[in-house]
């Protein structure tokens, strides 16, 4: 696919010990995209569409690895942050504005998580006062007292919290013929309603924050040309086990909720309508799911932002560093957290127009990053034979068009009458 043969990897103990030292990145990034927006927009895809819309994850998944290898390879072979690259080959100016565009799309997903955080809680009798400022405290402490490789550890034991919704889905008792049938046979429909939840599930699956994260963790960990195979590996994987366990919402959903007629308008309302209908356990897993995925993105969220801003500003940065060593990467940290989960305590706060608005952040930034990507990752200055191949960009630049004019078809739909955040 790329330029310039990967290695093939042979079993080996000293092969396995390699991979175990490279994977992360890829199964972090792909899986904190089942964020607290993430669940609410497949959810509510279950819930009203059913099974229908299953055939659509097959392309998002294929549309995530591309996206997302090219960072790896990018990180692997430059040995430099996305954000690094752009101010190096696009100039400061662009890259202070792209930042700051970055920066309040961040704020505003920020705020999303700790309201999933407050929705989640709830369900479990634990109300917003005390569960948003213990989760905004946790990871703070997490990334302020840790080194790289003790985060990325809770980072990835968190990962595996996501079978929550594996075990909800099946404690649904889905028609599993109905399932194979919707995944392997597209229905498709030009009813606004049908194409408005079809743009939200490929807006929620690639957004800009995992690309600068994705890159400047595989430069943190050190993983060089050398390993990119194995750093390739990590990133297929994470691609497809976030794609299964998104599928395994919507089947939960569709099986219960939709099946039985049941409408929700968010996820709070979703997980409360599973108690009568699939019972207690598939109720508290799939909260617990969303207590987990909200916790875990709100680390990675301020992470991927502070990384980015320093990065593309020329400050020091990185979870090894000390805050004397690295004073705006951990004041920006903290500040996103902080600013956060106070707004989502206010009272009456206006938390849909913020997920609104950082919607649009997100959609006006993403084709400008998608296409610095390209750009780059072609220049064989930075990636000698590791630059795309022909067969690569016919695929890569297929993608981000797709990709492009779906996003901001999602930022339009966004505004009109009756469409919640992400559908």
């Amino acid at each position: 696919m790329a330029g310039g043969a990967p290695r093939r990897w042979r079993l080996t103990w000293a092969g396995l010990a390699l991979f175990l030292a490279v994977i992360g990145p890829g199964i972090i990034t792909a899986n904190v995209d089942n964020d607290a927006g993430g669940i609410a927009t497949y959810s509510l895809v279950g819930a009203r569409a059913g099974y229908t819309l299953l055939w659509s994850l097959i392309p998002v998944t294929i549309a995530l690895i591309v996206v997302q290898e090219m960072c790896a390879r990018m990180g692997a072979v430059t040995g430099k942050g996305l954000a690094d690259l752009i101010r190096e080959n696009f100039g400061v100016k662009l890259t202070f504005y792209l930042m700051v565009a970055l920066l309040v799309a961040n704020i505003g997903n920020a705020m999303a998580e700790f309201s999933g955080v407050a929705a989640s809680c709830e369900i479990f009798g634990i109300p917003k006062f005390i569960s948003v400022p213990v989760a905004a405290a946790f990871v703070a402490w997490l990334v302020i007292k840790g080194t790289y490789r003790g985060v990325e550890r809770v980072f990835l034991g968190a990962c595996v919290f996501y079978v929550s919704y594996i075990l909800s889905g099946l404690l649904a008792h889905p028609q599993w013929g109905e399932v194979e049938r919707a995944i392997v046979m597209p229905a498709v429909s030009l009813k606004p309603a049908y194409l408005v939840m079809l743009i939200g599930i490929v807006g929620t699956t690639i957004a800009p924050w995992m690309q600068f994260y994705l890159q400047s963790a595989v430069v943190d960990k050190g993983v060089g040309a050398e390993e990119y195979h194995l750093s390739r590996i990590d990133v297929i994987t994470g691609c497809v086990v976030a794609v299964v366990v998104a599928v395994f919402i919507v089947i939960t959903c569709a099986a219960t909720l939709n099946k039985h007629g049941v409408q929700v308008n968010t996820v709070q309302e979703a997980a409360e309508a599973l108690r009568p209908l699939a019972g207690d356990y598939c109720t508290y897993l799939f909260a617990f799911g969303l207590l987990n995925a909200s916790v875990f993105a709100a680390s990675i969220l301020p992470l991927t932002t502070a990384y980015s801003i320093c990065e593309g500003l020329g400050w020091e940065r990185g979870v090894n560093n000390t805050f004397a060593e690295a004073p705006q990467f951990y004041t920006l940290y903290v500040g996103i957290i902080a600013l956060a989960a106070a707004v989502v305590l206010v009272p009456g706060a206006p938390l849909l127009a913020i997920m609104y608005l950082s919607q649009v952040a997100n959609g006006i930034l993403l084709p400008f990053i998608l296409i610095f990507m390209l750009v780059l990752i072609n220049r064989s200055e930075l990636m000698g034979p590791y630059r795309n191949s022909r067969t690569f960009n016919l695929i890569a630049w297929a993608t981000t068009i797709v990709m492009i004019a779906l996003t901001l078809a999602l930022v339009v739909v966004s505004f009109l009458p009756g469409a919640g955040p992400g559908l």
